[in-house]
């Protein structure tokens, strides 16, 4: 996408989706079996929503919003993941502060509310502001990180972050301090019908008792201030965030999520500057406030990314019942070359969930350096398989290996292959949905 039609999506002139009509969230009350906890953490306490049972997701609250945000989600999500919903620091009904709003800092903030409901490894999903400490969270616990769902704003210092910065839209970024604080003092919900107003695909989508609700909470001593804080930290946010990429792309499974009158597309062209696994979705008939606007559709996108991975059948195959499995050209996550076969042994490579393929390759074959998506490991069944990382097909950077020989396709991480006079049958298994990308695309055979 190009950066005048990504700045386009940002002032809502998005592409048209078949619209659906709006359900309005219209209650802030979580679940039965929610409770609410007062956590101690990396300096401040934060206020916490959490139920349900399973895995965990957090979810993360921007501006203009507090963890109340997400009850419509958390009804869904309860039945089988543990829902984890603080207000940020400062913010809705955590401790008033006046410090320590750096996204970096406030992944920490996170890490410490996770720690202290002893979650190991969770889902992160951020809206707005939230997005910004989700996606800090994530580079700085990758390992703690399953998933990453972002919605809807930009992320400071990533990708187009300074033509962003441009738009007449975002002059709310530069207000802040003493003097702005005293003019929107008492005036909180005119600061805020703004936001509501002016980011929403109309107006009514936000609903008035949830204007009410979220003004009275910003009208709260200190809470404005903290609001403001958020937004003059994002100096900081760009120097930690550009100072991150070189230690690696994120690898974990991105859901770019934007509504079609606000950042629609761009969400994921935004995270495809940091991340490998990127996938999107346009939120119809919604500006910014996704949740309050579209919250079905919202939650259902949602749903259907966290619940991506498909339980592994149970599969039991002699060499006769692998052999009388029907073998296509090369298939999903193949070079794509002429001559190879592709059978599937177990899943769908072009779905979400595990998958198993056999690969037969011919002789004298030559694969160009390429990447998949998905994290695979690999098997030498048969033959001779001349095997390399790297952005260009080196020999000398090649490794020989022999039937029996394991080696692995990390996520988004160039590799070439050669044979030589053997045809070789290599095992392959990963976590669709997968795909082949050349690093150079004149190398794609289609393109041939």
């Amino acid at each position: 996408m190009g950066m005048h039609n990504s700045l386009r999506m940002l002032v809502g002139v998005t592409t048209a989706l078949l619209s659906v009509g709006p359900a309005l969230a219209d209650t802030f009350d979580f679940p039965a079996g929610f409770r609410t906890q007062e956590i101690a953490t990396n300096g401040t306490t934060l206020h916490v929503r959490i139920g349900g049972t399973g895995p965990a997701v957090v979810v993360i609250h921007g501006y203009g919003d507090t963890g109340d945000m997400w009850a419509p989600l958390a009804a869904d999500l309860m039945r089988d993941h543990t829902v984890v919903a603080p207000d940020l620091r400062g913010m809705g009904l955590s401790a008033g502060a006046t410090d320590g709003f750096t996204k970096k800092n406030e992944a920490e903030d996170i890490a410490g509310v996770m720690d202290a409901l002893h979650i190991a490894r969770a889902d992160i999903v951020g809206h707005d502001i939230g997005n910004m400490v989700a996606y800090a969270f994530a580079k700085s616990h990758p390992d703690r990180t399953t998933r990453l769902v972002m919605m809807d704003a930009p992320v400071p210092g990533i990708g187009p972050w300074d033509e962003i910065l441009k738009s007449p839209l975002l002059w709310h970024f530069r207000f802040g301090g003493p003097d702005m604080e005293r003019l929107v003092a008492g005036r909180e919900r005119i600061y805020l019908d703004r936001f509501w107003n002016e980011f929403s695909a109309k107006p009514e989508h936000f609903p008035e008792n949830s204007r009410r609700h979220y003004a009275t909470l910003y009208a709260q001593p200190g809470r404005m201030h903290a609001g403001f804080q958020q937004f003059a930290a994002f100096d900081q946010d760009a120097i930690d965030n550009r100072a991150s990429l070189p230690t690696g792309r994120l690898q974990m499974p991105v859901l770019a999520v934007g509504g079609d009158h606000s950042f629609g597309a761009t969400m994921a062209f935004v995270m495809r500057f940091a991340a490998d696994d990127v996938h999107q979705i346009v939120i119809a008939d919604s500006g910014h406030w996704l949740m309050e606007e579209q919250p079905k559709a919202t939650v259902a996108a949602i749903r259907a990314f966290l619940d991506a991975d498909v339980a592994l059948p149970q599969a039991r195959l002699t060499p006769a019942e692998v052999e009388a499995h029907a073998r296509v050209g090369a298939g999903a996550g193949t070079s794509g070359l002429s001559g190879i076969q592709t059978t599937v042994l177990s899943g769908d490579p072009n779905a979400p969930g595990p998958y198993a393929i056999e690969i037969r390759v011919p002789a004298h074959t030559r694969i160009a350096a390429h990447r998949h998506r998905d994290n695979r490991t690999a098997l030498v069944v048969s033959g001779e398989w001349h095997f390399g990382y790297g952005e260009q097909a080196n020999e000398a950077a090649m490794r020989t290996l022999a039937p029996g020989s394991f080696y692995t396709e990390p996520a988004g991480q160039p590799h070439f292959a050669f044979t030589g006079d053997l045809p070789t049958v290599v095992y392959i298994t990963g976590q669709g949905p997968t795909d082949t990308t050349y690093v150079d695309p004149a190398n794609t055979p289609s393109r041939k």
